[in-house]
């Protein structure tokens, strides 16, 4: 095998395996599918089946070979610490699904921890690789669009019945959160990255009597940035049949526009820029309806910080950042009151 293919574990093959281990095989030149595994044996026989891939006996086989570096872990958050933990005991880097894990604290703990033991840590948060974010983010940053006045995010999507029929799916024990840390967080990610830090948030969250969950299905907050900034967000699940998430930037030299994958920049001077790379409709009730390209950027990305030695572009420190808004914003719609975020030097 060539030097420069680095050898990657998937562990947990439920619904977010699929485009990781597309992803994966489409960078064969770089990286080898070494083994997958799940604690569920229905699901390591499907995976044989639909993607046959190598599956390994038990989690151990894996933590033990000294030829797998990285570990891909797409497990329920509230696993997140403890697997992290047995990664450090056995020198791996960790691609981690989002979020970090179920509170901010141990998200906290899983970033000390990768740090100290001078590992990297990913966090998969995707959408910070499509194209038209990353151009985006450019215009933002190089000073293109100029200082940010006014900042809005909408995600409005709709979830089944049969999304939520999955045994502890939209409950706090399994999933940390709900609307917020399970379905907005990427969008959320992306926001933050475009804005800068927030100073506070004054939030309402509900839980709507649609489905047997415990955590929230509705959130609005108004939103004031450290830079000045004001705006506001609006996210749930329960709005049929599911539109594109929505990023507004009002701007010195014009207003961005940001729906799903699609940029449309408004300058003042009369110019419009258009960036559209979506590929085909998505389905905004079917939580996986998207193109897998971003998975690739990404997974791209932290196997490159692997063997070049530099921290990933969407590390874990960076995403804590998002974890202590929604931990904010949950906080003050508990309080009724306004919160600043938490925020610490690891958000870099």
């Amino acid at each position: 095998m060539s030097e420069n293919i680095t050898r990657v574990a998937v562990v947990g093959l439920g619904m977010a395996a699929a485009p990781h281990i597309k992803s994966l095989r489409e960078l064969s030149e770089r990286v080898q599918i070494a083994a997958v595994w799940s604690p569920s044996e229905s699901r390591r026989l499907q995976a044989k089946r639909d993607f046959d891939v190598p599956v390994a006996e038990n989690l151990e086989q894996i933590l033990n070979d000294r030829t797998i570096p990285i570990v891909i872990l797409l497990t329920p958050p509230m696993t997140h610490l403890e697997l992290v933990e047995s990664c450090v005991k056995h020198g791996k880097h960790v691609l981690l699904e989002k979020p970090l894990d179920v509170t901010l604290a141990r998200a906290h703990r899983i970033v000390n921890m990768m740090h100290d033991a001078d590992l990297l840590l990913g966090v998969v948060l995707q959408h910070r690789f499509r194209i038209a974010s990353q151009r985006l983010h450019e215009m933002v940053h190089s000073g293109t669009l100029g200082a940010i006045f006014s900042a809005s995010v909408s995600v409005r999507w709709w979830r089944t019945a049969q999304y939520y029929a999955e045994p502890g799916r939209g409950m706090k024990a399994r999933d940390g959160g709900g609307v917020l840390m399970t379905q907005a967080i990427h969008t959320l990610d992306l926001f933050l990255s475009l804005t800068g830090p927030v100073r506070e948030v004054f939030a309402c969250a509900a839980t709507s009597p649609a489905r047997k969950i415990d955590t929230e299905d509705l959130v609005a907050a108004a939103i004031r940035f450290q830079n000045g900034a004001v705006g506001s967000l609006d996210a749930t699940t329960l709005a049929y049949p599911g539109f594109p998430e929505r990023i507004e930037l009002a701007c010195e030299a014009g207003t961005a526009v940001l729906s799903g994958e699609k940029l449309d920049v408004y300058f003042k001077d009369g110019q419009h820029l258009c960036v559209d790379e979506t590929e085909e409709i998505r389905d905004a009730a079917d939580p996986m309806s998207f193109s897998h390209h971003a998975h690739k950027a990404l997974i791209a990305d932290f196997v490159d910080a692997v063997q070049n030695q530099r921290t990933p572009r969407a590390s874990g420190a960076s995403a804590l950042m998002v974890h202590a808004l929604i931990e904010a914003l949950l906080a003050s719609s508990s309080a009724r009151k306004p919160v600043a975020p938490t925020h610490s030097e690891n958000e870099r």
